[in-house]
């Protein structure tokens, strides 16, 4: 190699560089395109916004339909569910208090309220005013207790399954003399109905008119225990009383 190789190929490498910019730049020039100053199709993006923050809010604060939920329930099945928690409390009628409370008649029952069990506050506090254990507050609390009421003594993990949290819920509902009611189904087709309605009148008088002319928290108060391995599963914390 002579002493001019490496600069030969130091100009090759800029002079290459500098034809491609050169035709990028005359490229520009030749092909310059303005854009327009009112678009031919605007997009309101505030309003995409809102309507997606609407619709996940809507979404997230559909109700639940415990109505056909519970009616279709397998209450075989929340009873096996509930054998997770047999280690903190019990189900049968008059059965003692263990580090939970006893669950028998916990379906309506006064949250806290059962004597001489020590509660946490977090509980305490939740059951001013009077709250019960009815099926919205038991779904979220079994869903996730400790995000549901922070401070809860209830160390359970929570059922991240909708059908496992009915289950239970459809068995705790059997655990009293007198259980209370399944709500009626939410009357979601109502407004489809009540539109219907004035057409089918007409159409009834409409069929008339010739003759005329003619003649359907807390499952577990508070109960001890330390997270398990996997969800929904826990050891009790021996002599500490939990939520549950």
């Amino acid at each position: 190699m002579g002493d001019l190789f490496f600069n030969k190929v130091a100009g090759a490498v800029i002079a290459i560089f500098l034809i491609v910019m050169g035709l990028i730049t005359l490229a520009e020039t030749i092909y310059h395109v303005e854009s327009p100053e009112t678009p031919a199709y605007p997009i309101d993006l505030a309003a995409l916004e809102g309507a997606s923050a609407a619709s996940a809010e809507e979404e997230e604060e559909a109700p639940v339909d415990f109505g056909v939920l519970l009616a279709g329930a397998d209450v075989s099945a929340g009873e096996r569910v509930a054998r997770r928690c047999a280690s903190c409390h019990t189900f049968e009628e008059g059965g003692a208090d263990g580090t939970g409370p006893h669950l028998w008649g916990v379906m309506g029952r006064d949250v806290a309220s059962v004597s001489g069990f020590g509660y946490s506050q977090a509980m305490t506090e939740y059951a001013e005013g009077g709250t019960e254990w009815g099926f919205q507050n038991m779904y979220d609390y079994l869903e996730n207790p400790r995000r549901y009421l922070p401070g809860t003594a209830m160390s359970f993990a929570g059922l991240r399954d909708q059908e496992e949290r009915i289950n239970i819920i459809a068995y705790m509902r059997t655990l009293s003399g007198d259980p209370i009611a399944i709500p009626e189904p939410l009357a979601a087709d109502a407004p489809a109905e009540a539109e219907s309605a004035p057409a089918e009148a007409a159409a009834d008088a409409g069929a008339e008119a010739p003759a005329e002319e003619t003649g359907s928290d807390e499952a577990f108060e508070d109960v001890g225990g330390t997270e398990g391995g996997e969800e929904g599963e826990f050891e009790p914390i021996e002599g500490e009383p939990q939520d549950g």
